[in-house]
């Protein structure tokens, strides 16, 4: 285990000359990021101070527990709360450090919503000490981490804040480093993906460089902030368009009448090709969400861009009328649908393509939709009142006439062609093909 930096020394001023911080970092947003992060670095030796505007997220913290399922971090939570490294609260402390780890969402015309980031800001701004170094870790459109230096110089004008590229520096130091992990892999990914660390200026890069060095064991890299905001864009919207040809193509498939998988496992033995595997759409608060920020700031040159995020969205509703296609020849057929996740074996629904189709279908097939979720005990609020009914595999199997795989959880994999052999099968994910 790493010992924590040593953060004594201050950007342009004298940091033992200041109070002594509450905490030596604040994570500001305790979400499928921020707690983990805090429990990670607690884990590390740092003294830190989880806050979030939700008392019942604050309470649930503070007596060693968590409020989302993620592989192994009940156990750091526990740990970490019980050996007092790390606490909760509603109010930001003064600290060495502070991450900002909130939901940046889109707005009704995808345009990205940086609010919260900014309410981070305001929220830490009165507690900043010289010598402090606040860190944005929320996907973020490029430019953002120069609108939280507004905000805190515009509220603090005691202190020297640094401008981009500005050689001069400033009394406190500002960085963005977004987070590059995945959802059920959090927890390791955390300490063993490399990281990429944006300064506004080089003085600042270093500075957070010094907070991540100790605990990450992937490279650190430093770049100034901008870069570093849209790596961050770019490495979701490289995948995001790789999959929207691939859901393209299934459903050129569908049209002239091929397998879309025999295609792709055979296309893929050419040595240069290596095309993914369609589903019924993108999910999840990164890839769904993220290509829309770097369109933001290109509007009229991101076409390639914006196409594949528009593919994909549509796929979900291409899957849709494929689905409703069946119900139609199968009037009050019983109707499986096998997964709400946006991806396997996680219990984030969050932009699900899945739970989409799902609850649209749902409203119109009431209690004939039988749904099978292994991540959840509780259908989500879209299916109220609609009659559908959470069940387990088996009992849908038994009770179904139409089979839809949305998700491909590890517990629907010992599924065969057999087993489904006299119901009617839509498998979106090639579960069934492999």
């Amino acid at each position: 285990m790493n010992a924590p930096f040593d953060t004594s020394t201050a950007i342009g001023a004298d940091a033992t000359s200041q109070p002594s911080p509450d905490h030596q970092i604040a994570v500001i947003g305790l979400g499928y990021i921020g707690l983990p992060t805090a429990a990670v670095l607690a884990s590390y030796g740092w003294n830190v101070c989880g806050v979030d505007v939700s008392e019942k997220v604050v309470e649930t913290v503070n007596a060693g527990g968590v409020h989302i399922e993620e592989r192994d971090l009940d156990q750091l939570v526990r740990s970490a709360t019980e050996t007092g490294r790390l606490t909760a609260s509603t109010t930001v402390p003064t600290a060495h450090y502070y991450m900002i780890a909130v939901p940046t969402p889109l707005s009704d015309n995808n345009t990205p919503d940086i609010g919260y980031v900014e309410a981070a800001a305001r929220a830490i701004a009165p507690q900043i000490l010289p010598g402090a170094c606040i860190i944005i870790e929320s996907t973020s459109p490029v430019g953002t981490t120069e609108k939280v230096a507004d905000i805190i110089a515009g509220m603090r004008p005691d202190i020297k804040v640094p401008a981009f590229g500005d050689a001069s520096g400033g009394d406190i130091a500002l960085a963005y480093c977004p987070e590059r992990v995945l959802p059920g892999k959090i927890v390791h990914e955390l300490v063993a993906n490399d990281r990429v660390i944006g300064g506004m200026t080089p003085a600042c890069a270093e500075r957070a460089v010094g907070l991540y060095k100790s605990f990450v064991e992937g490279d650190c890299l430093m770049t100034n902030s901008r870069i570093a905001e849209t790596v961050k864009l770019v490495e979701n919207s490289f995948r995001d368009v790789n999959i929207a040809f691939a859901n393209e193509l299934s459903m050129i498939a569908d049209e002239i009448g091929v397998d879309v998988w025999d295609v792709i496992r055979l296309a893929n033995r050419h040595p240069r090709v290596n095309i993914l595997q369609p589903g019924p759409g993108v999910g999840g608060h990164c890839i769904a969400v993220d290509p829309w920020f770097l369109v933001a700031g290109a509007p009229k040159t991101a076409k390639l861009v914006r196409t594949a995020r528009e593919v994909n969205d549509h796929k979900a509703q291409h899957t849709e009328q494929r689905i409703r296609g069946l119900l139609s020849v199968t009037a009050d057929s019983k109707i499986a649908v096998l997964g709400l996740a946006f991806k396997p074996d996680i219990d984030d629904f969050r932009e699900s393509p899945a739970l989409e189709i799902a609850e649209n279908l749902a409203k119109d097939c009431g209690d004939r939709m039988l749904v099978v979720e292994p991540f959840t005990d509780t259908l989500p609020h879209g299916f109220s009142g609609t009659g559908a009914k959470l069940t387990t595999l088996d009992e849908a199997l038994l009770a179904a006439e139409i089979v839809v795989v949305l998700v491909d959880h590890t517990a629907f994999k010992h599924l065969t062609p057999s087993d489904l052999a006299n119901k009617i099968t839509l498998d979106t994910r090639g579960m069934l093909n492999r």
